[in-house]
């Protein structure tokens, strides 16, 4: 019986996921970003219903930023820049468990559960977010150095118009995107700014997706819960 049960794990393992039974423990190299980072928001979208898939996602029990040592200290120097001009970071998603990575892709692979497309994908047929990629079999977020994130105003925590909401899949959330408003332009390029100036590279489709060059885990995916 044990040797089928670890054969199980393995077999998961191999196909990019980690069973709920052998989830590991927080690893001592990730961090509560907003302890490091000045005046960070999490804004944990995936914690709530107010999503893509319009469910709390699996692995999501608490409203924590956690990411690596490195992308947390290298984040802080991109809210340094920021804080001169009245501005800070509000985080949206930060390390995101493999069983969560799995709960979005049953979601997509069920063509006939549109219930959040006029808010998410209004213009993308459902069946194309692999290929157009908007979904994948394994996020970098799962190796702890990628984060989701928009500007705010200091002063009354506002987010600035960046053109498009959070996770809407469709050309308009490319960074390069142009048919939106001068300010919007601008703000995607404050940000974008300060986070390259922090080491970070941006994903040609989603304005708020950056990942920390030289991330500290390349080729490991990991399944603890944030809690």
């Amino acid at each position: 019986m044990r040797c089928a049960v670890l054969f199980a794990a393995w077999i998961a393992v191999a196909h990019g996921g980690v069973p709920a039974a052998f989830a590991q423990p927080r690893p001592d190299t990730f961090v509560d970003a907003a302890t490091v980072v000045p005046n960070l928001m999490a804004d944990m979208h995936y914690l709530g219903a107010a999503n893509f898939v319009g469910k709390r996602i699996d692995g999501y029990e608490r409203p924590v930023c956690y990411l690596t040592r490195e992308a947390a200290n290298a984040l802080a120097k991109a809210a340094r820049e920021l804080e001169p001009q009245g501005l800070a970071l509000k985080a949206f998603d930060c390390y995101r468990p493999v069983r969560a990575v799995r709960h979005f892709v049953r979601w997509a692979r069920d063509v006939a559960d549109t219930a959040r497309k006029a808010e998410h994908y209004p213009e993308v047929d459902k069946r194309t977010l692999f290929r157009d990629g908007y979904i994948a079999e394994r996020s970098g977020h799962s190796r702890g150095s990628t984060i989701d994130l928009t500007l705010v105003r200091l002063q009354d925590k506002t987010e600035l118009d960046m053109g498009t909401r959070f996770d809407f899949f469709g050309p308009q959330a490319a960074p390069s995107y142009s048919g939106i408003s001068a300010a919007a332009q601008a703000n995607r390029a404050a940000l974008a700014r300060a986070m390259r100036n922090a080491d970070f590279v941006p994903y040609s489709k989603e304005w708020w997706h950056f990942t920390l060059r030289g991330e500290p885990y390349p080729d490991r995916y990991f399944d603890f819960p944030v809690r």
